[in-house]
């Protein structure tokens, strides 16, 4: 491996941050019950250096209580694209790439030094 070439691994145990100014906003209360749990996993899925290449797959939320069917998964990133919060950045489905998500930080107080 050349001195180029960082292998970066996810740590094993990170936070999610989530304001509390952001929690009382009308842009955070507006949002769907499914919105705001995969919007949080989402967050969980970014570790610092790869926003634009965020993976979270229909499967990964399967035992997630409120947010498990595909339907209210698709329904959930529409909302979330629509309003501003996150943006797909790669088309994904069957058998073919990962649908890629971007953190878009419109409504986070704390944004992250990319």
């Amino acid at each position: 491996m050349s001195k180029h070439q960082i292998r970066r691994k996810s740590p094993s145990e990170h936070w999610v941050r989530l304001d509390s100014k952001i929690l009382n906003e009308p842009p955070w209360q507006g949002l769907s019950p499914a919105a705001k749990i995969f919007y949080v996993h989402l967050k969980n899925e970014y570790y610092g250096y790869n926003n634009g290449e965020i993976k979270l797959p229909y499967c990964q939320l399967k035992k997630v209580k409120g947010c498990s069917g595909k339907h209210t998964i698709s329904k959930a990133i529409k909302e979330l694209s629509s309003k501003g919060w996150i943006s797909i950045k790669q088309i994904g489905g069957l058998r073919r790439h990962y649908k890629l998500y971007k953190i878009t930080w419109k409504y986070d107080v704390y944004i992250p030094k990319n």
